[in-house]
């Protein structure tokens, strides 16, 4: 009988599920609090049960001889080590959907509070005082409500904020026309065109490389005078000194936050501000969330635990035992066509089109689409956001059409894959095989011929084909502590446009990468990881 440990907060009712599908349970919800104690057992164990307070870490999970799967109620997992999992075989799955209601419900309540300085006309009038004047709110009817990210939590805030009859614009570069349209928003291409305009700024979108800081001090300049902001996504998108300063000087009007760059959160330049609401992380903090993400975390660890069912898993595919050596190296080559496609790719995705040609054609295609879709929107919604199981949903909410073409053997390969993104400017195609080694190659990219095996690390550039380029890229790379490992070349014609995919030893910097955008060949240039 599969073991499973709950080490954090979960509702009982997560007990019983495991109970009832014959699984054995130890419900211990402070463990996660007590490391030390929490490795010494863990070995013990088939699953793990966790929240956010449980540190599943490389040394846990090197001290986990028996896990199989760590199941996190809830979306976030930066808690776990992935890449550790991975490399043990654990399957490691989310809830990705159960907090979004009650996450996008927390903004509104947010806006309301710091609308009408709720909190502090509160302790004012618990105090004895009746200071009626001094609380002078904002209506929310009529406002223009500025979202940054439109994603699954942000159209639910849209929803209801259409509801309070306000007027909203929506910032979000891989949100499509079509999207906006349905979720009744009007998208604005540049963000400082929405803070301009916006009443209230509400953020929803996770913290990437990107995102990091998206409202930084010059962004908070220029913000509309007299507008709010609510940050009930992640802490580190805002910089909460700028947004201090700013109510200082009365540039802006309030600010809800529910996240901080630091947390817990005990102290902070926005603590103690007039017209500044905060909460201690409570978005998903309602009986309902918590019930759900309990109830889907027990059900898809007993799931897999019994049965071998794998669902929103972050790092597995949804596949059966008898077909997973036969997809096993497809799926990493759909993982890999859609990861350069996204890393690349820079405007609003409107459709992508996976063609299958040759044998490959007949095999089960879904755990392929849902790879190659994951891994395509990861760099633009970030880890967590979506996976195997999410994929195709996340997809739609964002208006991606998503497109299945599969054709009879042609060309020198007997079975490849393309795949062709459409956005709104422009069409863009990667194209990959398996060569007898097992392993995925790249061959075709725009168009042009080429042949490359994937590495962790790459460099990607785009260049007119003038003689001395190669010679001038491989001194700039030596010049600048950068080894290769891989290079591979291709050109559409003599003198046209050229590609070089180069394989590198560690993560290519931004430094590094502006450097090698200015020579003089170079159209573009970008940093892959896989």
């Amino acid at each position: 009988m599969p073991k499973v440990l709950i080490s954090d907060k979960l509702s009982t009712a997560a007990v019983d599920i495991f109970k009832n599908a014959g699984v054995e349970v130890d419900f211990m919800p402070d463990l996660g609090k007590d490391p030390a104690k929490l490795a010494e057992i863990i070995g013990q164990y088939d699953g793990l049960a966790i929240r956010s307070a449980t540190k599943a870490t490389a040394d846990l999970i090197a001290r986990a001889d028996n896990l199989k799967v760590i199941g996190r109620a809830g979306i976030g997992v930066d808690n776990v080590d992935i890449a550790a999992a991975s490399a043990k075989g654990i399957v490691v799955m989310n809830t990705p959907f159960g907090n979004s209601i009650t996450t996008a419900e927390h903004a509104i309540a947010m806006m309301f509070a710091v609308a009408r300085q709720i909190p502090a006309a509160d302790a004012s009038t618990q105090a004895g005082k009746w200071e009626k004047s001094k609380f002078m709110g904002s209506e929310i009817t009529g406002k223009t409500l500025g979202l940054i990210g439109s994603g699954n939590i942000g159209s639910v805030v849209a929803n209801r904020a259409i509801g309070l009859k306000m007027k909203v614009i929506a910032y979000d570069p891989f949100l499509s026309a079509d999207r906006a349209k349905t979720i009744g928003v009007i998208k604005v291409e540049e963000l400082d065109d929405l803070l301009a305009r916006a009443d209230f700024i509400t953020l929803h979108l996770p913290k990437t490389e990107k995102t990091a800081n998206i409202l930084s001090a010059e962004k908070i300049a220029k913000i509309k005078k007299g507008a709010r902001i609510i940050n009930c996504a992640r802490g580190g998108l805002v910089d909460e000194n700028a947004v201090a300063e700013a109510i200082k000087s009365g540039a802006l009007a309030g600010a809800a936050f529910d996240v901080f760059a630091t947390e817990p959160a005990v102290e902070n330049p926005l603590f103690g501000l007039p017209n500044v609401v905060c909460t201690p992380h409570l978005g998903a903090a309602t009986s309902e969330a918590q019930e759900n993400v309990a109830l889907q975390v027990a059900e898809q660890m007993s799931a897999y635990l019994m049965d071998g069912a794998i669902s929103n898993a972050i790092n597995a595919p949804s596949v059966t035992a008898e077909e997973a050596p036969i997809l096993k190296p497809w799926i990493e080559l759909s993982e890999m066509l859609g990861g350069f496609a996204g890393q690349v790719t820079e405007s609003p995705i409107k459709e992508i089109e996976i063609e299958f040609v040759g044998d490959v054609g007949d095999l089960n295609l879904k755990p392929l689409v849902s790879a190659l879709t994951a891994s395509l929107l990861i760099p633009l919604v970030g880890e967590g956001a979506v996976n195997m199981v999410s994929a195709p949903i996340v997809a739609r909410e964002r208006g991606v059409k998503i497109t299945e073409i599969r054709r009879d053997k042609q060309g020198a390969f007997g079975s490849y894959m393309r795949l062709n993104v459409i956005t709104e400017t422009r069409s863009r195609s990667v194209a990959g095989t398996i060569y007898s080694d097992g392993r995925p190659r790249f061959i075709q990219i725009k168009g042009i011929n080429m042949e490359a095996e994937p590495q962790k690390f790459m460099l990607y550039t785009t260049n007119a084909d003038l003689p001395g380029y190669i010679g001038a890229l491989g001194t700039t790379l030596g010049a600048l502590g950068v080894n290769i490992a891989t290079f591979s070349l291709g050109r559409e014609i003599k003198d046209g446009e050229a590609i070089a995919l180069v394989g590198v030893d560690a993560k290519i910097d931004a430094k590094t990468l502006a450097t090698i955008a200015k020579l003089p060949q170079v159209t573009q240039a970008k940093a892959l990881a896989f």
